[in-house]
């Protein structure tokens, strides 16, 4: 199946909809607790203990202790204290979990640190870096490969909400509601949630803001020794770069920005982009099934979709059995659907596991819903969805009704019928959140900033294309250089695709941008 560590940039739009909230049980609090203490010293003074990583705490995701590196390199994990309230840096701290693995090439050819973020927001970079590790081995040759829980997220000050069990029944609620009874249901299923969140993590809420990741992240540069921030972010990890070289354009150094989130878009917009970029996706599966002689899901692309659509209108009213005790509902069915159109490489586990629910088995497509959901085997949850929501309504500043959400309704139809009910709905996220929202989109203009590479592929259904353009015109002139990539899925520079991976490693390792309209096929 899917590796269930694979990061995500889903709107909170999205999340709601497509993976609605989730939680993790009791994480681990030796980075996450709020020390109420004030620092002795200046934090950017303080040196990092590092030590052998343990396993990933239940809210990073859980599983074991990462494996050496093939040449015998170690992962290492450490602690960065970092103000609660980056407004009051002599006041209480919190712990951000760091992880590295140190550079395989020679002292005199080490550049400092690359710092990632995979995306989310809610990703664990502590779970997701060894994981992926082996893809920029090419430029562990000259950085100390790094990566961190944000802050509200793993280890660093997790958001909890719900119980496993209470996911688990959560989960398996109607998130695209047809009656005024299930409208109700929905809103109220989401007001709970979101008082569970204040309840248990209130603390944190007010401080989880994307702006204060960014000022974290110039922490850490000071911290890790380094004069510049270098830096690799995917998806939501484009936001967060963006935002960051908005406050600190001087200290950018050389930095990467894949799979790229448009930062003009509220919340609507953005949610209305992903409906077209989902669909774009199940089209481009469509065709390619069908291209092939024995498409066992449909005859034309036409005919897939139809086929999709009347299962799902089926276990709105006829859940199939999915996983004992629980069912395959319409709502996890979308979600398996989602999961597997996010790389190309999933395509065959959704012909499996339409196949299997055509057959009236829900098993595989339950499976990929979990994956979404970040539940594993053992009915564990990370938090990396409360995590979402939590930052994403701090950072947002609109809140939608159910009347809203009605009048918004035909247009997101009309860019996917399939996804779009799902989406829409999932603009109540934030509905009674305890902190106010920032903004109504994030503001990136980074002038005097050193070159940014923004990596933008034209078939992604979560960070469509034209989010790309965007960030370089936002950015500002001199400052984001744009390069296409004409693939399928999430990203582009993992996909393996040579000419992204050359342009990407060029810059990264020697400084040298591509040239203005550069195009990978």
């Amino acid at each position: 199946m899917p590796n269930p560590h694979r990061i995500r940039a889903l709107s909170v739009a999205a999340t709601a909809a497509l993976a609605s909230p989730f939680l993790t049980g009791c994480a681990t609090a030796t980075s996450g607790s709020v020390d109420l203490s004030p620092p002795t010293r200046d934090l950017s003074d303080q040196k990092l203990n590092w030590t052998d990583c343990t396993a990933p705490s239940e809210a990073e995701g859980g599983g074991s202790a990462p494996a050496p590196l093939p040449d015998g390199t170690r992962w290492q994990c450490a602690t960065m204290k970092a103000p609660l309230n980056w407004n009051n840096p002599g006041g209480a701290t919190i712990g951000i979990a760091l992880i590295r693995a140190k550079t395989s090439g020679p002292p005199s050819q080490r550049i400092g640190s690359l710092i990632f973020n995979f995306g989310g927001p809610g990703g664990s970079g502590v779970g997701a870096l060894p994981a992926f590790a082996q893809d920029y081995s090419t430029l562990r040759t000259r950085y100390d490969l790094v990566s961190f829980d944000p802050r509200g997220v793993g280890r660093s000050a997790p958001v909890l909400c719900k119980t496993d069990k209470q996911l688990d029944v959560f989960f398996q609620q109607d998130a695209t509601p047809d009656t005024v009874a299930e409208q109700k249901a929905l809103l109220n299923n989401t007001r709970q949630f979101n008082n569970a969140c204040e309840t248990r993590s209130g603390k944190v809420l007010p401080y989880v803001r994307t702006t204060d990741a960014a000022r974290d992240m110039d922490l850490m540069r000071q911290v890790l020794g380094d004069t510049k921030l270098h830096y690799f972010g995917i998806s939501y990890g484009t936001e967060l770069g963006g935002v960051y070289a908005h406050l600190f354009p001087h200290n950018v150094g050389r930095a990467v920005l894949d799979a790229v989130v448009d930062p003009t878009e509220n919340p609507v917009q953005s949610s209305l982009g992903q409906a077209k970029g989902f669909q774009l996706a199940l089209d481009n599966y469509a065709r390619d099934c069908t291209s092939h002689p024995g498409c066992p899901v449909g005859k034309t692309p036409k005919d897939v979709e139809n086929r999709i659509a009347e299962l799902l209108k089926s276990l709105d009213t006829k859940p199939l059995p999915g996983i004992y005790p629980r069912k395959l509902t319409e709502t996890a069915a979308t979600n398996g659907i989602a999961e597997s159109l996010y790389s190309k490489d999933f395509w065959p586990y959704l012909t499996e596991g339409l196949q299997q629910a055509y057959a009236g088995d829900g098993k595989v497509l339950m499976l990929l819903s979990d994956s979404l959901n970040g539940r594993n085997e053992n009915g564990q949850y990370s938090n990396l969805i409360p995590a979402n929501i939590a930052i994403n309504c701090a950072d947002q500043k609109p809140r939608y009704t159910i009347a809203d959400v009605k009048a918004q309704l035909p247009q997101f139809r009309a860019a996917s019928p399939l996804f779009g009910d799902f989406l829409a709905w999932g603009l109540l996220s934030c509905v009674d959140w305890a902190v106010p929202g920032a903004w109504n989109h994030p503001t990136v203009s980074a002038p005097g900033a050193a070159p940014i590479l923004v990596v933008g592929n034209t078939g992604d259904p979560a960070t469509p294309y034209a989010g790309a353009r965007r960030m370089v015109e936002a950015l500002g002139k001199g400052v984001g250089i744009e390069l296409t990539y004409k693939g399928q899925g999430h990203g582009s520079y993992d996909s393996g695709d040579k000419c992204v991976q050359n342009a990407v490693n060029n810059y990264l390792l020697n400084g040298k941008v591509p040239s203005l309209g550069t195009v990978c096929t």
